[in-house]
């Protein structure tokens, strides 16, 4: 039988374009999990994996106790319903999370859009004008904070 590929953290930090310090942190986090040789780490095919499904949900915005919670429910079976269940929960709550995002990014611009809408009125009339628009946005803004 041969010898399972294994892997160092350069040639993993290279594939994964992070760092090896980033790799490092992972596993004081515990989601990954290398044998050592010497001073040197050895990572298997499982901790590649691991380390690509961890990036995964980093991308997705999942903490890190979530994406050890998933990985460690992978106990070596794809696809397991009881794994399959709780990541779908999770994406629900990531969804549910952006979406107020975008939804408060959305009234963020629109109120931009309008005071900006505003000055441009005020400022095109006069130098009075330009004095009272930025008196009123200093006291939107006092009320804001």
């Amino acid at each position: 039988m041969a010898s399972e590929r294994t892997y160092t953290i350069t040639e993993l930090a290279r594939e994964f374009d992070v760092t090896p310090r980033a790799i490092r942190f992972y596993e004081d986090q515990g989601l990954l999990t290398p044998s050592r040789s010497g001073r040197a780490r050895v990572y298997t095919r499982a901790d590649r994996t691991r380390l690509r499904l961890t990036l995964r949900g980093k991308r997705l915005g999942l903490s890190l106790a979530e994406i050890r919670e998933l990985i460690d429910m992978y106990d070596g079976v794809r696809n397991s319903a009881p794994q399959l269940q709780r990541f779908q929960r999770v994406l629900s709550e990531r969804r549910a999370a952006l979406q107020q995002q975008r939804e408060d990014i959305e009234a963020v611009l629109a109120e931009i859009d309008m005071l900006e809408r505003q000055c441009s009125a005020l400022l095109g009339d006069n130098a009075a004008g330009a004095a009272q628009a930025r008196a009123e946005l200093d006291k939107r803004m006092r009320s804001v904070a």
